[in-house]
């Protein structure tokens, strides 16, 4: 699945240790989100959309097969 965590993160100038502070994990969390290495759990995934003003489908890519 992919995201645009990255790219919000930067429009909003928010370091990954902001979000991941702002949103309950590490840094390390929101580096593997943004690298596609693993995906969020429901909770967090609606607690980063939350964040960002927007819906889990704005963030959220869930690619077609």
């Amino acid at each position: 699945m992919e995201n645009r965590i990255s790219a919000l993160r930067r429009a909003r100038r928010i370091t990954q240790e902001e979000l991941g502070r702002a949103v309950g994990v590490t840094r390390q969390t929101i580096i593997s989100l943004e690298n596609g290495k693993c995906s969020a759990s429901l909770q967090l995934a609606h607690r980063i959309a939350r964040y960002f003003g927007l819906t889990i489908e704005e963030v959220f890519l869930l690619e077609e097969e």
